[in-house]
């Protein structure tokens, strides 16, 4: 759910966009700009309040946040081939670590941070860093297109395997196995997402047309969808709802899509007693006669709902967040602005933009007022808490790029996650504590 932007908006080095992104359950924005980067709560309607802002680095172009904690990994155009972890909160730097050529995209759950390059994917360990696994023999992926589950009961990882063609690379990140391919476009991929629990991913490709969505792990098709049959588009965004009922769509065009995944099921129910249910049985009978390309468009559902921007040809990511109880559409766009929609989960149709905010502006800053306004979690992220240790306190050694001990440097053991890493709660400590790197071939590779 990250996006690079393309065209910045009119203003001096201090104002210019280069990169927006929502954290794993969407209760978080960050940005980068010419200047740093900025975290915002998206717990109210009506105000924008600004967690964190840091001008350290300067033109960021990537930054992603480790769901409602305190861990924020940066990348900067200055130094495109180095990844920066920090402790916002504590404004210390965690780590950071280089690699053979520029970052193009960074993914992370509690349990892996992913760093992708161009030719190459790195797998991390987020607990202590260590580099688990570098795959290398994928295909050239130049826009940096890959997905990572949120769950991090499986840590699922999903990338391009064709340059041709729209396969998908399948692969569990926490077995370090490829799962399976799964043959989703004729043409190049554009857009990839996992739901929450890891169990269906969506893609789209290049032409934009038609979005798919497939069941993990075992890639069997469960959905498609029709965005529009008209023109082509790029699809700058795939993203489901926490409850995984509906899937939305944003593009350079004007309209962001929704589509509602209604619950599939082997047998249809009978409507031949009526006209209308006998007519409908003889059309869809009749696409078999069609030629293949028309078959598919009968069947493909269109959009529960949809929303209307204000512009086009901008870059511009959507999420589907609950927002002081309602559901609601957010688009984050290259032009700076935030844009909150209402949306009817029954009824769908025109979504409501109810909510505008300016994210170059001199926003509110609160850092403690995110945790009273920012919403429960769902059920199955408390069951991701880990136990406290009740070990007495000791230390243990550092470590190096290689997870090797640094010599002479102790940390204290209060300072680690142990078990299940836990990063809910703004007061828990970060997983990892120092290490600096040079990612240049020191893990087993694939």
């Amino acid at each position: 759910m990250e996006a690079e932007a393309a065209d910045a908006p009119p203003g001096g080095v201090e104002s210019a966009l280069s990169c927006f992104s929502f954290n794993q359950d969407c209760t978080s924005l960050a940005i980068g700009t010419k200047a740093g980067y900025k975290l915002f709560s998206l717990s109210s309607v009506e105000q924008l309040d600004q967690v964190h802002g840091s001008n350290e680095i300067p033109d960021v172009y990537i930054v992603e946040r480790l769901f409602s904690s305190s861990l924020v990994v940066v990348v900067s155009h200055t130094k495109p081939r180095q990844m920066n972890v920090y402790h916002f909160k504590k404004g210390t730097e965690i780590c950071n670590y280089s690699y053979s050529s520029n970052i193009l995209s960074i993914r992370l759950n509690r349990q892996r941070l992913l760093v992708c390059l161009e030719e190459s994917i790195y797998i991390h360990n987020i607990k202590d860093m260590k580099l688990l696994k570098t795959l290398l023999d994928i295909p050239a992926n130049p826009t940096g297109l890959c997905a990572l589950s949120i769950n991090h009961s499986n840590s699922y990882l999903a990338y391009p395997g064709s340059l041709t063609s729209g396969e998908i690379v399948l692969y569990d990140g926490n077995s370090l196995k490829t799962v399976c391919t799964i043959a989703a476009h004729e043409g190049t991929l554009a857009a990839i997402a996992f739901n929450a629990s890891g169990s269906k991913l969506a893609s789209a490709s290049e032409k934009g047309t038609v979005i798919r969505v497939f069941s993990v792990p075992d890639g069997q098709k469960l959905y498609e969808f029709r965005r529009g049959m008209k023109r082509y588009v790029t699809i700058s965004s795939l993203v489901f709802s926490m409850d995984s009922q509906f899937l939305c769509a944003s593009s350079n065009t004007e309209t962001v899509h929704i589509f509602k995944l209604e619950q599939v099921t082997n047998s249809r129910p009978e409507e031949t007693s009526t006209w209308s249910g006998y007519m409908g049985k003889m059309f869809m009978a009749a696409t078999n006669y069609l030629p293949t390309q028309v078959s598919d468009m009968m069947h493909q559902d269109r959009a529960f709902a949809t929303a209307r921007l204000n512009f086009s040809g901008q870059r511009n990511i959507c999420t589907l967040s609950t927002i002081q109880k309602l559901p609601r559409l957010l688009v984050a766009s290259s032009n700076g602005h935030l844009y909150i929609y209402n949306l009817d989960p029954q009824d769908g149709g025109e979504c409501v933009l109810i909510k505008t905010h300016s994210l170059l502006g001199s926003g509110t800053t609160e850092e403690n007022k995110e945790n009273d306004l920012r919403p429960s979690l769902p059920q199955s992220y408390a069951a991701t808490v880990a136990r406290p240790s009740a070990s007495s306190a000791s230390t243990v050694p550092g470590y190096s790029e290689d997870g090797g001990a640094l010599r002479g440097e102790v940390i204290p053991e209060h300072e680690f996650a142990t078990g299940p890493v836990c990063l809910d709660d703004e007061n828990e400590f970060p997983p990892i504590i120092l290490c600096r790197g040079n990612q240049k071939g020191k893990t087993k590779q694939s």
